[in-house]
């Protein structure tokens, strides 16, 4: 039995799912292959990720695979309630809503938990900890999962170096055809996309900093170039601060960066990025936003605790008075901004992560029992056919090696 908000805002969110469809060719050939394969008939897939149209297809494409699927969301800010609708109306088990209450949110995660699914498909780790810590006994049916971004892996690795990780997860957000294109090019265009849809405020000739330069940072800063600001990047790792500064950016202490920041993001995957510190030394009209999976990068509970007034200041944007009267402002309540703010990354970009999680499932169905309870790598032959597939539907063919160039190589 799903729970949802509204059955009857299923037409709209067909609509959604049509439209990105059409933009998701590798997802369509999937499908298509799925339709006759049936990989997942008998499995149960509870699948954990933000509930918006693209995921919403790959449940439609992992459905038509045979899965008895179970979804929710990843975040309660970013799940779409017609989008939730459609699926409902498509035969699918759904349990989210938009604006849930932590409470809420834990339930609906328990409820796709407590169905004893066979795959688990997570976006953050929040599904995987709670069979863990809290149905331990289901995870004797559990074949494998595979985790989709950069903080559900951090979670994983570290469940696994202490021996508690029990059945095999999949890295995808690791795989070549997911960070580097959904972390760099999709985080960095829907995150401007959500803020300056959110702020209706211009970046050009603003300070932008971007604190992590990781894949999501890099995308986040390149982006933030290319509309015209100036960037500051905070980081914690040398390497990638050396990279930032070749890369043409400013490198300073996130305290230093706060006296002339106009836009502030979060892209580190860690918390506290953003505190009290920050916030004495902001100038009056800051705006601030995450771009990290879970909301304790910009500390809004500080913010909220030495501010003297708060407001609403537009639409997802809330205003924070400091004692001098200067106005800090928080995009999504320092949720993610991409998402909370905006409907994710483009349909394109997806379109290869997605494709990568399918089959990913897939693979794990047909190799049930011969993983070791650990983080497995996604085999380079799923990278390399996403890769392929991807040039054949834009039109576009590579060289291949020759024997004798393989020889050459020692291939």
């Amino acid at each position: 039995m799903s729970e949802i908000r509204d059955i009857n805002l299923w037409e709209s969110g067909e609509r959604k799912i049509a439209w990105v469809k059409q933009n998701m060719p590798l997802l369509r050939g999937i499908e298509q292959d799925f339709v006759e394969e049936r990989p997942f008939k008998g499995i149960k897939l509870a699948l954990s990720v933000h509930l918006e149209a693209k995921t919403a297809y790959l449940c439609k494409v992992l459905a038509a695979g045979g899965a008895e699927m179970y979804v929710t969301g990843s975040n309660v800010l970013s799940t779409q309630d017609d989008v939730a609708a459609a699926l409902v109306k498509a035969g699918l088990n759904v349990y989210a809503w938009h604006a849930a209450t932590p409470e809420e949110y834990n339930h609906h995660l328990s409820c796709v938990i407590e169905i004893g699914p066979n795959i688990i498909i997570d976006d953050g780790g929040d599904l995987v900890n709670l069979i863990h810590t809290q149905y331990p006994q289901l995870i004797k049916d559990v074949i494998g999962g595979c985790e989709e971004t950069t903080t559900g892996i951090h979670r994983l690795v570290s469940m696994a170096k202490r021996d508690e990780l029990k059945f095999p997860m999949m890295m995808v957000n690791n795989a070549n055809c997911k960070y580097l294109f959904d972390n760099r090019y999709g985080t960095g265009q829907s995150v401007w996309d959500g803020i300056n849809r959110t702020t209706n405020l211009i970046v050009a000739g603003k300070n932008v900093v971007v604190a992590g330069y990781g894949w999501c940072g890099k995308g986040v800063a390149m982006r933030a170039k290319g509309l015209g600001a100036s960037v500051i990047v905070t980081e914690v790792d040398a390497v990638k601060a050396m990279e930032a500064v070749m890369d043409g950016f400013k490198v300073m202490k996130m305290a230093e960066a706060a006296k002339t920041g106009d836009f502030f993001i979060t892209v580190t995957g860690c918390k506290d990025v953003v505190t009290k510190e920050a916030f004495d030394n902001m100038k009056d009209g800051a705006i601030c936003c995450n771009a990290g999976h879970f909301d304790c990068e910009v500390n809004v509970a500080q913010l909220k605790a030495i501010a003297t007034e708060t407001k609403i200041a537009r639409n997802n944007i809330e205003g924070y008075r400091m004692s001098n009267g200067r106005w800090i402002y928080v995009i999504g309540e320092g949720k993610l901004v991409n998402l909370a703010a905006g409907d994710g990354h483009p349909a394109e970009i997806m379109d290869m992560s997605f494709a990568i999680q399918a089959l990913c499932a897939r693979y794990l169905v047909s190799t049930k029992g011969k993983l070791p309870a650990t983080v497995i790598t996604v085999p380079e032959e799923i990278d390399s056919y996403v890769a392929r597939r991807k040039l054949e539907s834009w039109g576009m063919e590579i060289d291949t090696l020759s024997d004798e160039q393989k020889e050459y190589l020692g291939i």
